[in-house]
């Protein structure tokens, strides 16, 4: 029979050596139903007009608008997410809290979309939502490089991003939107759809890449 100092060793042993084996299967199903939640969320934020003519509807079209904006990027964080988490073989401690970092800044989506819709796109509410666009792009950045720290820069992740120009043009992008939002508004959400649609179209970098492993 094994004594307690033995017993305590080969314990500690295997706590050390279970990050290396974490799964991401928790990861993604806890990412899917969080986001799934800010989705929820977002749309009850839309009140039902009273009135029945299309005269009702012209109050509740900036929080509309505003709805399908974040509806968007909600999903594409998540198409984007989910092919990432393709590449995934394991995870650790730091890949979840850098996941965790990242679901913290789309939890705000909800309450930055209906504070800007319900003000009519103004210039505060537009500074702030860009805010939460970029500390999100820059969270999903720090979770695509924990990824990479972990596997590796010549794993499938590593050399599927590359340069990654898209990543960094949006916070570029972002960095220039968020002061501009209090010289013109318009400008400033326009830049925001501008990043929306140059991430309309899946990442097909992860996709070409898994394409050639197989």
């Amino acid at each position: 029979m094994p004594g307690r100092a033995e017993r305590i060793a080969a314990d500690m042993r295997r706590a050390l050596r279970y990050p290396s084996r974490m799964a991401k299967n928790r990861l993604e199903a806890f990412s899917d139903g969080v986001i799934a939640i800010i989705i929820t969320i977002m749309v009850l934020e839309m009140k039902v007009p009273h009135g029945t003519d299309c005269a009702a509807l012209v109050p509740v079209l900036p929080v509309f608008l505003s709805y399908v904006l974040s509806f968007l990027y909600v999903g594409i964080y998540w198409n984007n997410h989910h092919h990432m988490l393709h590449t995934v073989q394991r995870v650790s401690g730091g890949v979840l809290w850098a996941n965790l970092h990242l679901l913290f800044w789309l939890s705000l989506f909800p309450f930055t979309a209906g504070w800007l819709g319900q003000n009519h796109l103004a210039a505060l509410p537009t500074a702030v939502y860009g805010v939460v666009l970029l500390m999100a792009g820059t969270a999903y950045k720090i979770l695509q490089q924990t990824i990479i720290a972990r596997h590796g820069r010549d794993s499938l992740l590593g050399r599927a991003v590359g340069t990654d120009w898209k990543g960094y043009l949006s916070l570029a992008i972002y960095l220039v939107a968020i002061p501009l939002a209090f010289v013109n508004v318009w400008v400033a959400n326009g830049l925001y759809v501008v990043v929306a649609l140059i991430w309309f179209v899946p990442d097909r970098r992860i996709e070409r890449a898994l394409k050639r492993e197989d």
